[in-house]
């Protein structure tokens, strides 16, 4: 019968076996977006059970488990976010049946599928996270009380400014902490960070300032704002744009040399001089475009290492659907939504549909809009199975 104490040892030796045996992708703790609100996410036997998550991960949900609500909210708002954002182009974000996959072995492929749910995710929680400082809901920070004094607009800074700069800090460690225990050595952590980071600047570059005016009777005599963050759907624009302009990267490795001169002498001539040699000290693993024409990404910008299938056709072992049967814009030719674009060459078919939808609306005293309900008949467009 085993003692206590190679129970404490074989528990979380089981942990790491597990999660060695069943790789998992840094993504993954998308899944808590799947469990039930009555699950608990924090504590230390709650935690080791989250399957999502890196051995790294579930050490930061036992020492900060008062985020983890935060976090689950998060992956809510990543798949959310990326459907509306996909809506009209044949990945469309759609997620898998079951499983810590969310949206299938697509993200192992380091395409710009899978920078931009690394840049939105990255960005989702330390949205999440800065609310929930704001709304008083963690122990452990409040507004960001450093943005004080008065601009050089003229306005006095107070309120309770979001502090963005914690939920930034709590993203670094949760998010890239899978990349960072594989180590800066290859590719694909390379890129991942590098994307996670994008999205964080993407919340840093569109902070906003929310004012309120004071003196009597409006008079805005003395204004007083605060720094907030921009709504989660604009970040979603802002990656959504940088998805369409993102960069195919290569790794190219870079040695790193130390200069050593040497005194040699001359018998015959009876002469000294220096010998120069380069010694080898290291190398780093670095990402250029692989196009050497294409000026190297900034920061804010996406990279992927490799082309993106096609998503036409069902492929269940990768989770892309295909798109047999999605509703596609039969009016437009070149627009991403556009039925030829969408449905990938085998055509699609109109068809006419009764739809339902508020019309002869009429503002009421006060203060609601009446509508009546009038049915119309609509052409609808799908791409042929």
């Amino acid at each position: 019968m085993p003692t206590v104490s190679t129970v404490n040892l074989t528990a979380p030796l089981l942990l790491l076996l597990l999660w060695a045996t069943h790789p998992t992708m840094a993504t993954n703790w998308l899944s808590l977006a799947r469990l039930p609100r009555s699950r608990p996410v924090s504590g230390a036997a709650p935690c080791a059970r989250l399957r999502g998550l890196t051995p790294g991960q579930v050490g930061v949900c036992r020492a900060r488990g008062e985020v983890m609500e935060s976090v689950r909210k998060a992956a809510e708002m990543v798949i959310e976010e990326c459907q509306h954002q996909f809506r009209n182009r044949r990945w469309n974000c759609s997620t898998t049946p079951r499983g810590i996959n969310v949206f299938g072995r697509v993200m192992n492929q380091g395409t710009r599928e899978a920078a931009f749910v690394h840049a939105l995710s990255s960005a989702a929680v330390a949205v999440a996270v800065t609310r929930a400082c704001t709304r008083g809901e963690l122990e452990r920070c409040g507004c960001d009380r450093k943005v004080r004094g008065v601009s050089p607009e003229g306005f006095q800074w107070s309120g309770c400014s979001d502090n963005l700069s914690y939920g930034v800090a709590f993203s670094q460690t949760f998010v890239d902490e899978p990349e960072r225990a594989k180590g800066l050595s290859a590719g694909r952590p390379l890129m991942n960070l590098h994307n996670n980071e994008a999205g964080r600047k993407a919340i840093l570059h569109n902070m906003q300032v929310e004012c309120k005016c004071h003196g009597v009777s409006g008079s805005c005599e003395l204004r007083t704002c605060w720094k907030v963050m921009p709504p989660f759907r604009r970040v979603g624009v802002v990656l959504k744009e940088r998805f369409d302009g993102a960069t195919e990267v290569a790794e190219y490795t870079t040695a790193s040399c130390e200069t050593v001169e040497s005194l040699s002498h001359s018998n015959s001539l009876n002469t000294s001089s220096f010998k120069v040699r380069l010694t080898r000290i290291g190398s780093r693993t670095a990402l250029l475009p692989r196009d050497p024409q294409v000026k190297p990404p900034a920061a804010r910008d996406l990279l992927y290492l490799a082309p993106s299938p096609d998503f036409c056709h069902l492929d269940p072992d990768n989770g892309i659907p295909g798109t047999a049967g999605r509703r596609c814009n039969g009016t437009s030719r070149l627009a991403p939504d556009g039925c030829e674009l969408v449905c990938c060459g085998p055509g699609y078919r109109a068809g006419r549909a009764e739809v339902v939808q508020r019309c002869s609306c009429k503002f009421s005293w006060c203060c609601s809009v009446r509508c009546q309900q009038c049915k119309n008949t609509v052409t609808i467009h799908t791409c042929r199975v």
